[in-house]
């Protein structure tokens, strides 16, 4: 009878074992998972938006002259008449295929930065930074749902920094240097909506 009874409970302690190695592998897996969803919210720039909203941003630009002379200070959003306003998308249509280069900020070679500051140079005589993060910290963060024409848009592709950017050219799409050249792509392609942190105003039409 004794010999059973610790047979009894030598069963019953390798099972409660058994249960237990089997145990916490689940429960490492469910915070492996957990903690791997939370890194893919953050690298998809969900606290980007805010966290730039937050910083000090530059509300006014410097704009060459029209005859030469000194820069002009403006307040951003500049605003332009709705004839200069349009005449940006076909020039950037005449950019497109363009090829990518690092540092580049010609129509020879552009990077995502470069592009952007070329144009609203060329079509607005705005003196833009030239780095993404600076660019980031333009006049007004806008919300998804109210992003338009001319506005650009800000990604994370390493999850943790503002690294490129793009001009919305319609209500859904966006033209950019990527590393295959000058481009349109979808905003809600799953590749850059994952990586989307905001949208920033710094033109717009009267």
């Amino acid at each position: 009878m004794k010999s059973k009874t610790i047979f009894n409970a030598s069963w019953y302690h390798s099972m409660k074992l058994s249960k237990t190695s089997l145990l916490l592998p689940l429960i490492a897996l469910t915070l492996f998972g957990l903690s791997s969803c939370q890194s893919f919210r953050t690298g998809a720039g969900y606290n980007l938006q805010s966290k730039y909203s937050l910083k000090k941003r530059k509300t006014h630009i410097s704009c060459m002259a029209e005859r030469g002379g000194p820069a002009i200070i403006k307040p951003l959003p500049l605003k332009v008449s709705e004839r200069t306003f349009e005449r940006l998308f076909p020039f950037i249509e005449e950019l497109l295929g363009t090829p990518y280069r690092s540092g580049g900020g010609t129509p020879d070679g552009f990077d995502c930065s470069g592009f952007v500051q070329y144009l609203y140079k060329q079509q607005f005589r705005m003196i833009l930074p030239r780095t993404t993060g600076e660019l980031a910290l333009l006049g007004s963060v806008v919300p998804e749902s109210n992003l338009r024409r001319g506005d650009l848009v800000f990604f994370s592709i390493d999850g943790n920094n503002i690294d490129h950017v793009g001009i919305m050219t319609d209500r859904h799409r966006f033209t950019h240097a990527a590393r295959s050249g000058v481009r349109v792509d979808e905003l809600f392609e799953p590749y850059y909506r994952t990586r989307y942190a905001f949208g920033e105003r710094i033109i717009t039409a009267e």
